[in-house]
């Protein structure tokens, strides 16, 4: 009876792809996926050309929060902090960043905005009162283009 391992393995694939179907990931582009897999934000939220104005007036510090090869690879905003989110050490370093001043506004960036949705919201049920999202990132998602596709200026990783 081959037929019936024949017939198993064609419901898993027709299971598969109606999943992927109803969930909305067959077919679909890089932002879709991104768009599903944001969760919200607690924190205000800017796009990356007025990121760049606050940082530039000096009223935002920004925290570039992706790893060191991504900004290696594409480099960093100008005028960002490089923090790898990963650091068990984090939070104090943002802090110390600060001066301990958990009020200062204080925006994220990271590739497509998932990083950094997710992790505003941690900062601020850590006590940070001014978190704000730049939620279309370097590379670009379904708020915007991105940084590096504005033009906006870059230095190196």
């Amino acid at each position: 009876m081959p037929w019936v391992g024949i017939m198993k393995r064609r419901a898993f694939l027709l299971g598969g792809f109606a999943i992927a179907g109803v969930l909305g990931l067959a077919g679909a582009n890089r932002m879709t996926f991104y768009s599903m897999v944001t969760e919200p934000r607690s924190g205000e939220v800017v796009d990356a050309a007025e990121a760049y104005e606050l940082v530039e007036s000096g009223d935002l510090v920004l925290v570039d929060i992706r790893r060191p090869d991504e900004w290696l690879k594409t480099g960093r905003a100008l005028g960002s902090v490089p923090i790898d989110m990963r650091r068990d050490d984090f939070t104090d370093e943002l802090s110390r960043i600060v001066n301990g001043k958990n009020n200062t506004r204080i925006a994220l960036i990271c590739a497509r905005g998932v990083r950094s949705a997710r992790l505003s919201n941690r900062l601020i049920e850590a006590g940070f009162d001014n978190i704000v999202d730049v939620p279309e990132g370097m590379l670009g998602s379904e708020s915007g283009p991105g940084w590096i596709a504005r033009g906006l200026p870059l230095v190196e990783g």
